[in-house]
């Protein structure tokens, strides 16, 4: 185990056992038996320990969005939403440790916001260089945009952290897709037809029925 992931183990226990506001970062330094100096070496602040792959998960998401294609938002907003979900479904526990210290948690409930509010810069911006492309720049739709995959992906993350019945990536793709496709509309014929592929457990049979329908 890395001194980051001694810090973070030992984070999450503390703050569990203390609470957040009693834990000092000397005594998560002391508990994961790293120096104080190791701990900023590693993270700027109390709060940052509990947010520790954003980063990385940020510069993935963007690299998503800038591979996606004008007028293919609806798919690209979901792959990239998708990471971020992943990312949270594979901590498991750990992800429901943060969720219930950050209900608790001023402190740790404005550090997630700050969080949030990159995505949906990422978002944002992605929107607004798709939307020039197709020929028609609107700022408001894409900020509007932006800010709906953000709340598609909590509401649904949420869920899951509540224990909810239901797929979350089912969940999510439903509902961005479809929220997204009214949102940005067709950037060519408003009548015409659009079909987005995306990877599916379901067998071509099951779906050629379906495609048949839409193209009839």
């Amino acid at each position: 185990m890395t001194s980051r992931d001694q810090l973070v183990h030992a984070a999450f226990e503390l703050f569990g056992a203390r609470g957040f506001d009693q834990t000092t970062v000397d005594d998560i330094a002391a508990h994961a038996g790293v120096s104080r100096a190791t701990f900023f070496r590693l993270f700027a602040s109390k709060e940052a320990v509990i947010f520790p792959d954003h980063d990385a998960l940020l510069a993935k998401v963007e690299a998503t969005l800038a591979a996606g294609e004008p007028g293919m938002a609806p798919a690209a907003l979901f792959e990239a939403a998708r990471l971020v979900l992943r990312h949270y479904l594979a901590e498991g526990e750990r992800a429901r440790q943060r969720y219930a210290l950050t209900r608790d948690t001023p402190a740790l409930r404005d550090a997630e916001i700050a969080i949030q509010r990159r995505y949906q810069q990422l978002f944002r911006n992605q929107l607004r260089l798709w939307l020039i492309a197709e020929g028609r720049p609107d700022d408001i739709r894409a900020e509007v945009i932006a800010n709906a995959v953000v709340v598609i992906h909590n509401h649904v993350l949420r869920s899951w952290l509540r224990s909810e019945p239901g797929d979350p990536e089912d969940r999510l793709r439903t509902a961005i897709i479809s929220t997204v496709d009214r949102l940005h509309g067709d950037a060519a014929d408003p009548s015409s037809t659009q079909i987005v592929l995306l990877r599916t457990t379901k067998s071509i049979g099951d779906l050629l029925p379906q495609l048949q329908a839409l193209l009839s």
